[in-house]
């Protein structure tokens, strides 16, 4: 079997996903050693797995006490979770950087559109403070690409935020405003914003900050500071190559090449039909170095046009984007 090329993801449709995380599962098979062994210990291997449901997804945890890496090639840098206090990090050991260069542009352009296009204004202290994480990879590139000189990142300076907000914002520039949930909150505690058309993104994160909010409070009172129309949610992890983006409600949805199902929380082989509340797995084709079947600890349920929502964690797992709880 030939080796699908590392961008291949790119060209993935409806009709195609199916053959090729199949043709992902087969090579990642043979050359990830830790998933092998776990595909094995489950007696699924590629010659038993004849549709992409049958896959074998790898328990999220296995990122904190494992390498998950393709064959012996050597990493151009690793992505780190923050961790909690006394707990292992997550590790995703990154073979071409690249690759998820690629996949977060080309989501971004799915969504959103043209990149350059925006200004781009970030407040994501607790990840600019910690080395390795990917979330600042991917937004310092959107910064970088948006080649607009308001762009940047904003760590504790809301004052200087705030008035470059009100000059976009008077200005009509397209504008995007991603921060960690927090950060968000902590700056619409001090300022307020008259009605706009900014794409304000909120990340998650509340750690360390109490008891984590029910997502449609949080929103409400973004709104209601800041001037949106709606909240904009991002669901990516240190684990993946790619996210989902919400543009209202905390309903997700995937790019092409990135799917989810839900498992029985009882019985992790078996999956629950439509709207039915389980355990979030997920496919991230991108994911092409280190494993793309991968069974995290959220809990969510799946709508009948693949979209989702996350409801919760069954622990208290290192996960962005999906750190409110709802009603």
């Amino acid at each position: 079997m030939s080796k699908p090329s590392a961008l291949s993801f790119l060209d993935v449709t409806a009709a195609t996903f199916e053959a090729a995380a199949l043709e992902l599962f087969a090579v990642q098979y043979k050359e990830v050693d830790v998933y092998k062994k776990f595909c094995n210990a489950l007696n699924r291997t590629p010659d038993q797995v004849k549709k992409w449901t049958d896959i074998p997804f790898l328990p999220i945890d296995f990122f904190k006490s494992h390498r998950i890496i393709r064959g012996l090639q050597k990493p151009a840098c690793v992505f780190e979770s923050s961790g909690t206090t006394g707990q292992e990090p997550s590790r995703h050991w990154v073979i071409d950087p690249e690759i998820y260069r690629a996949s977060f542009r080309k989501t971004f352009e799915i969504f959103y559109g043209n990149m350059a296009d925006y200004a781009v204004v970030a407040l994501l202290p607790s990840y600019l403070e910690r080395k390795n994480a990917s979330l600042v990879f991917m937004v310092e590139d959107w910064i970088k690409n948006s080649r607009h000189p308001k762009s940047g990142f904003y760590l504790y300076n809301h004052q200087d935020l705030y008035k470059i907000l009100l000059n976009l914002i008077d200005s009509k520039q397209k504008t995007l405003f991603i921060g960690v949930t927090f950060a968000l909150l902590d700056f619409a505690d001090q300022y307020t914003l008259p009605k706009n058309e900014i794409v304000l993104m909120e990340t998650g994160g509340m750690k360390g900050r109490g008891k984590e909010p029910v997502r449609s409070e949080v929103h409400q009172r973004l709104q209601n500071r800041l001037g949106v129309k709606a909240v904009h949610s991002e669901y990516g992890m240190t684990e993946l190559f790619s996210q989902a983006y919400s543009k209202d409600n905390g309903i997700f949805t995937c790019p092409p090449w990135m799917k989810i199902l839900i498992r029985e929380p009882e019985d992790p082989l078996s999956y629950l039909t439509d709207n039915k509340i389980g355990g979030i797995n997920l496919i991230d084709l991108a994911n092409v170095n280190s494993c793309a079947f991968i069974a995290t600890q959220d809990l969510g349920l799946k709508h009948a046009d693949g979209s989702f929502e996350v409801l919760g964690r069954f622990d208290h797992s290192d996960v962005r984007g999906c750190s409110l709880m709802v009603n």
